[in-house]
């Protein structure tokens, strides 16, 4: 993603400024400031590692010149009692630093083993997983991350990056040829590079989209379609756009939507149902 690690960066000193505010007091009172340390990243649940490479770039970005050495990979399936990384520092940076780092890795590695379980489901398929914009605020960049690292494909980020015409747009705006042709006119004028997906709500939903949207539209969205009328849906669509399922899908139920050829799933519980993994932070002493 473009200037990745600015945002990055932006909201690591937004989470310092709220969790270190005036000072941490309880690293001040008792340890030294020239006092250096290591500590080392414990995995205490078995799950897909993720945000490793955010965990250095925090640590170093804080800190040029920490030691930062990663023992494994993000994306790899981690065992409880293994060990992720090794940090030696300034011992008030990795206190300052360790719950920032562990909330991060924590909900990236709770997404990308939920992420996983998905994409495992799709082996075989050609249908990627999508996830949405059903995310944490102010951290949506990191979950998004974590759904890649599982092996997910990024949907938008967030409402600049793609024109999708939804429910209330469509509603709105007072059907989808109107939605269609106003956004179509839209992007020729201001800019020609976004592209534009639709959401259908039923097979006439699906014929109008395909009519008034023939070279002018990317996609077309099948929203709370079952997998039998996805089927009559793709036919109708004939290879035109691509397509998307949305709507309900779940680990038990994915497999059938795949199998009707449809492009793309997206699910959004793939960050707003997902469980962080238990990690820890420990000092080691040298």
């Amino acid at each position: 993603m473009k200037d990745f690690d600015s945002k990055l960066f932006h909201l690591v000193e937004s989470a310092l400024k709220e969790d270190v505010g005036p000072g941490d007091h309880s690293t001040l009172c008792c340890i030294p400031a020239d006092v250096k340390g290591k500590a080392v990243l414990m995995i205490k649940e078995d799950g897909v590692l993720a945000g490793l490479e955010i965990a250095e770039k925090i640590f170093t970005y804080y800190k040029p010149g920490a030691d930062f050495k990663k023992l494994h990979e993000d994306g790899r399936y981690m065992k409880k009692g293994e060990v992720a990384f090794e940090v030696e520092t300034y011992v008030h940076t990795i206190l300052k630093l360790e719950r920032l780092v562990l909330n991060c890795m924590q909900r990236m590695s709770g997404i990308a083993s939920l992420t996983r379980k998905y994409t495992e489901k799709l082996k075989g398929y050609q249908t990627q997983l999508l996830d949405t914009r059903k995310t944490t605020p102010n951290f949506r960049l990191l979950e998004k991350e974590a759904v890649r690292i599982g092996g997910g494909t990024n949907h938008r980020f967030g409402l600049y990056d793609m024109i999708m015409l939804k429910d209330n747009h469509i509603d709105y705006c007072g059907g989808i040829e109107q939605a269609i042709n106003r956004a179509a006119d839209y992007v020729q004028q201001y800019q020609p590079e976004l592209k534009i997906e639709v959401e259908t709500r039923s097979l006439e939903d699906v014929k109008t989209a395909v009519l008034a949207g023939r070279g002018k539209i990317h996609r077309v969205m099948l929203d709370n379609f079952e997998p039998p009328l996805i089927i009559e849906a793709l036919a109708i669509i004939n290879g035109a756009f691509e397509t998307e399922a949305s709507g309900g899908i779940n680990l038990e139920t994915i497999e059938t939507y795949a199998a009707t050829g449809v492009d793309y799933i997206s699910i959004g519980g793939l960050i707003h149902q997902a469980r962080s993994l238990d990690l820890s932070l420990k000092a080691v002493l040298i």
